[in-house]
């Protein structure tokens, strides 16, 4: 494969490096189509905090690769050239049980060209089955290595065991890769499946040994966990009537990455961990509390975060 160099874009924060394609949904109307995946769901979710964002994806040259990058624009989401680079763009079949909860059967496609950064993002995330299928997965990994050192690096495994190789070698990639990573996010599933009876204080202590300067664990309504060095807090989930978890975690990754740009550098102390798992908290809260991933945009966050905020200083209200 060519190498090909990234443009440089001076109002790119941040570059998200992933899968896109489309969820396809089962609904009492018949199957609906959308644009997802995991990393295309962290772009579209800091576009719409107002986060400059590119995204380094592959996809078909189809109807679908046309609609995701649609959605993209929506969001002021810029797509790195040369993403048209798959015989047809891959897809997602998601079953909502009676919880709204998902479960996915993938017709998945995954592999990037070499590329040769010109620019020097604030923060690059990865993720999902980008970083675990090859051809694909071995060009993230040598992207992270290039910007190890030199930016915050955020890793989200987003685990998918059907499309996983096995246990002990998908295991081996992650912490290859969590190695490489500032801030390392799993949900409680991904935990236990990759660390099976392991505690999720014992995870999460695991992640800081790799070298995380930040662990962070999502456990749905018994809220998030997140340690460093420092310090270890509980932020507790936000109560909601809950549509569907669509898209719920990559919220939560996008308004975590947010929230890293406002902190700016410095230790991970504890009030840094909390307001960090406050606003991803309340991203994934709203998302699930609509259908679909539908991540908030800026206003909408600030407006729940007041509301937070006003909640704790007059609770009796």
């Amino acid at each position: 494969m060519h190498s090909r160099p990234v443009p440089s874009c001076p109002e790119t924060d941040v570059v998200v490096v992933g899968e896109a394609l489309i969820d396809i949904i089962d609904t009492a109307a018949g199957a609906v189509e959308f644009p997802g995946g995991s990393g295309l769901n962290v772009a579209f979710g800091l576009g719409q905090l107002e986060v400059g964002t590119a995204f380094l994806t592959a996809l078909g040259k189809d109807e679908r690769s046309r609609s995701i990058q649609s959605h993209l624009a929506k969001a002021g989401v810029r797509l790195l050239p040369g993403a048209e680079s798959l015989p047809k763009t891959s897809t997602a079949t998601a079953v909502l049980d009676s919880n709204g909860s998902a479960e996915y059967e993938f017709d998945f496609h995954w592999d990037l060209p070499q590329i040769s950064p010109t620019f020097l993002p604030k923060v690059l995330h990865t993720g999902s089955l980008a970083t675990f299928l090859d051809p694909g997965a071995t060009q993230v990994r040598a992207l992270l290595e290039l910007f190890s050192g030199r930016c915050q690096i955020t890793y989200d495994p987003n685990i998918r065991p059907t499309l996983l190789p096995r246990h002990d070698e998908a295991l081996q990639t992650f912490e290859e890769t969590a190695a490489l990573a500032t801030v390392v996010k799993l949900s409680s599933e991904d935990a236990l499946w990759l660390y099976p009876g392991w505690s999720l204080p014992a995870v999460g202590r695991r992640l800081l040994d790799l070298g995380a300067e930040a662990a962070i664990i999502t456990d749905g309504g018994a809220g998030s966990l997140l340690w460093s060095k420092s310090a270890e807090v509980h932020v507790p989930a936000r109560a909601v009537d809950v549509k569907d978890t669509v898209g719920a975690g990559d919220s939560y990754m996008a308004a975590l990455i947010a929230g890293l740009l406002e902190e700016g550098d410095g230790e991970f102390d504890a009030a840094k961990l909390t307001r960090l798992g406050t606003v991803a908290s309340l991203a994934a809260a709203i998302t699930v509390g609509r259908h679909g991933a539908n991540p908030p945009t800026r206003a909408e966050l600030a407006e729940s975060l007041e509301l937070a905020h006003a909640s704790r200083e007059n609770p009796n209200d």
